[in-house]
């Protein structure tokens, strides 16, 4: 059997450009962007947790983006901008799709956006509070990242807040027949969100105490407490480096699961900042 790489990379890659629809507060702790424009007529949608590199205005107000989208040279050119000239660059998941003729801002496609929110304390999430209707920004789509094998019966699927749009991506895509669980740590319980689970699957909102303590140790031990089949198991694990990490390591020592059949990323770590 052909071993799977870590991400299914769309077709074709360009750094499209888009402009800001809307943006508004859905929840204590989320601001949610809505993106569109003609510019996303080179999108393709893959599905399930399909994430992106987001461009937006750099320290000195305007957008200048990279003309190569290749791994190597976006990043080339970009690393040859001046500090004052570099745009913000940061990696999200696609949290809905509309493709043109069925958006609710225009006729183009549109894209939605969930930022946790960290007020002042990350560029992205300042952004995200702060952006208009008209603003331009550049998206390179990157692919997807779940990839249930085809001998699946149960995936269980693990993150924190940073990981719940990924979390939700997966579950909308995926079989109407599957069966699993979903644990997601959030701080607020008014984060917790409609993800349009298939009915076989259990979706565990774990809110932590302190909405800013420590983060992803309800999510390690839900899942060490959880009741988990022996066999047929796909894992998917999001979010903060250390929770990735760790439950990965629970899965494959403690409950044997191949590691071929367990996807973690870590998106960010604790000291560091997520946006």
């Amino acid at each position: 059997m052909a071993k799977r790489t870590k991400y299914v990379k769309p077709e074709h890659r360009e750094i499209l450009t888009a402009e800001v629809l809307a943006s508004k507060r859905i929840s204590p702790n989320f601001v949610r962007v809505t993106i569109g424009g003609e510019g996303l007529a080179g999108y393709t949608a893959m599905g399930f947790d399909q994430w992106f590199r987001l461009f937006v205005r750099g320290k000195d107000g305007n957008l200048k983006l990279p003309t190569s989208a290749s791994s190597l040279g976006w990043y080339a050119q970009y690393l040859m901008m001046g500090k004052e000239h570099r745009p913000l660059v940061r990696n999200y998941t696609v949290r809905d799709y509309r493709a043109a003729g069925f958006g609710e801002f225009g006729s183009t496609a549109e894209i939605d956006i969930d930022f946790v929110s960290h007020g002042n304390d990350s560029p992205a999430s300042a952004w995200a509070d702060n952006t208009t209707p008209g603003e331009k920004v550049g998206l390179l789509d990157e692919g997807i990242m779940y990839q249930a094998p085809d001998h699946t019966e149960f995936s269980v699927l693990v993150g924190d807040e940073s990981a719940l749009p990924a979390i939700a991506g997966a579950l909308r895509s995926a079989p109407r027949d599957l069966k699993g669980a979903a644990f997601i740590e959030i701080p607020h319980a008014d984060d917790a969100q409609r993800l349009g689970e298939p009915e076989g699957v259990q979706v565990n909102w774990l809110v932590r105490a302190d909405a800013h303590g420590e983060i992803g140790t309800l999510a390690a031990e839900a899942v060490r407490a959880a009741e988990i089949p022996a066999k047929g198991v796909y894992g998917f694990i999001a979010g903060e480096q250390k929770l990735a990490s760790g439950v990965r390591r629970h899965l494959a020592q403690d409950r044997e699961i191949p590691k071929a059949d367990i996807t973690f990323t870590g998106y960010w770590r604790v000291g560091k900042s997520a946006g």
